[in-house]
């Protein structure tokens, strides 16, 4: 016998995501609830200039209480495809627009309770092409080599799981080694 979803009850809607109850049957055939946060999925792009320099962004992120280091990210519009999402957010949040742009793969945020599943891009030769951020985002370009950015993100500096993975999912492309 498999999990088997009895129900759902949305039990909170808000502006970035919902709150529901599940209801499940277990393998054994006993019955639980678990909470789940639906939210949209989202995307990711490791943005890399002619230079080989990674651009970042630094940000007040509420759940950290703090500002932290982050790939561009976002989540997507309505009928938006995650390429379009990629290309509209490195825009929105850097000034950039890439002439390449690679998917290297995806994953789930935090799939213990949460259903947003991230698709990660790899951006390459950048120009300036901004378009005008999101009213809520308070953002500042932060822009290294690469090999300074790994090194940050090995020794813990860097902090957000989505940005770490991502730079994982790109080291074979960047040529890097741990």
């Amino acid at each position: 016998m498999a999990f088997q979803e009895l129900g759902r009850e949305t039990k909170f809607q808000g502006h970035a995501f919902d709150v529901s109850i599940v209801h499940f049957r277990l393998p054994n055939g006993r019955e639980r609830q678990y909470d789940l946060v639906e939210h949209g999925d989202s995307i990711s792009i490791l943005p890399v200039d002619e230079k080989g320099q990674i651009y970042f962004v630094s940000q007040h992120r509420i759940g950290a209480s703090s500002t932290l280091l982050e790939l561009p990210a976002g989540v997507l519009d309505a009928d938006e495809m995650p390429l379009e999402a990629a290309q509209r957010e490195l825009r929105e949040e850097i000034g950039m627009a890439a002439s390449v742009i690679k998917e290297l793969g995806g994953f789930f945020l935090a799939p213990g309770y949460t259903d947003e599943y991230m698709t990660v891009f790899l951006a390459l030769d950048l120009y300036h092409a901004p378009l005008v951020p999101d009213e809520d985002e308070f953002l500042n370009v932060v822009i290294m080599p690469a090999a300074n950015a790994y090194q940050k993100a090995f020794s813990g500096e860097i902090q957000d799981g989505k940005s770490l993975a991502a730079m994982l999912l790109a080291m074979p492309f960047l040529k890097i080694t741990p």
